[in-house]
């Protein structure tokens, strides 16, 4: 039987007055020290003592904080921190270890496995709603605009370069980047990362970028590049610092927008005789792509094109592809020859 999608995807429970914090330790001395702090300042705290009921607590409650101890019996907290910021549903929640290790390997640890920030045990309830404050307030306001983006229907994300990691994207973006490239989880779809790294290349060179196109069936989904986001822009923008900045640890927003082109297709299948597949090839070729853009945007290879556009010819009454493309422009109603 397929998993009940509840289990897999469960819905958020309902928060309190104030906002949810996830508090993970092995210790109840800890947890009762954090629990009494944070409930004075107005937070609905949740606790787990252990880091596979941490992940299944922070799946469901959605907080919007996780204090995590980094030295657990079982799962580790560095373990526990990779494992959510992995999964799309708490990848966007900021984590901060709780560690009396404070030797720099066990820092750089912390980060590396995705935390924002750590405070050391022993803890200091008013350093920590500190930390939290300020760590808070930048989900928040992420939050707001990846939901001011949804609520515009935009497909937005955001991808660092070097390791094609999706920092974060709307609900509208993963859906179709389901759709499009049955991609999953926290690394762009590797088609997508090839073409950002080839579209900074060209900013980086002074060349406009030029959008990543795919289509299935009579939809196609265009992405576009907008702005290299983060610290690495401001950087950028110059600082008059000699040491240039790392291009892989770029972010780039990437803007989607989705089109449905099947009636179009229907009309050259009607017109020309075409069957659906040479309908697309043709729709991409009256638009000025050649074979090796076709087949990228149709998945298919250059030489699949080619054959398709040998049958497609004969069925048109012409020899070239400028006077097949010239046709279609004559004779399909809707049909516009601007490039995408």
């Amino acid at each position: 039987m397929p998993p009940d999608s509840a289990a897999v995807n469960p819905p958020p429970l309902a928060h309190a007055a104030g906002e949810v914090v996830l508090v993970v330790d092995d210790l109840p001395d800890n947890l009762a020290l954090l629990h009494d702090a944070l409930d004075e300042a107005g937070y609905t705290v949740l606790v787990a003592t252990d880091g596979p009921s941490a992940i299944a607590r922070a799946r469901q409650a959605r907080p919007a904080i996780v204090l995590l101890d980094a030295l657990m019996p079982g799962m580790d907290g560095f373990e526990v921190a990779r494992r959510l910021k992995a999964d799309p549903l708490t990848a966007a929640i900021p984590i901060v270890f709780m560690t009396a290790l404070t030797e720099t390997e066990h820092v750089v640890a912390a980060f590396g496995a995705g935390g924002v920030d750590y405070v050391t045990k022993p803890l200091q309830p008013r350093e920590v709603l500190a930390r939290m404050a300020v760590h808070t307030q930048a989900a928040r306001l992420q939050r707001q605009a990846r939901n001011a983006l949804d609520a515009f229907g935009h497909a937005t994300l955001v991808v660092r370069a070097g390791d094609g990691r999706l920092l974060w994207q709307t609900a509208l973006a993963r859906s179709l980047l389901r759709e499009y490239f049955g991609s999953e989880g926290s690394a762009a779809p590797v088609p997508l990362i090839d073409w950002l790294r080839r579209q900074a290349a060209a900013v980086a060179d002074g060349a406009p970028p030029e959008p990543l196109v795919v289509a299935r069936g009579g939809r196609r989904l265009t992405l576009a590049l907008h702005a290299m986001t983060g610290e690495l822009a401001e950087s950028t923008a110059g600082d008059g610092g000699d040491e240039p900045p790392d291009p892989d640890d770029a972010e780039w927003l990437i803007v989607g927008s989705e089109a449905d082109d099947a009636a179009v297709l229907a009309s050259l299948m009607a017109q020309f005789k075409l069957t659906a597949r040479e309908a697309e090839v043709l729709y991409w070729v009256a638009k000025g792509k050649t074979n090796r853009d076709v087949g990228d945007i149709l998945g298919a290879s250059p030489k699949t094109v080619t054959k398709h556009m040998e049958h497609i010819l004969p069925k048109l009454g012409v020899e070239t592809r400028t006077a097949a493309a010239a046709l279609v422009i004559a004779k399909v109603p809707g049909f516009s020859a601007s490039r995408i």
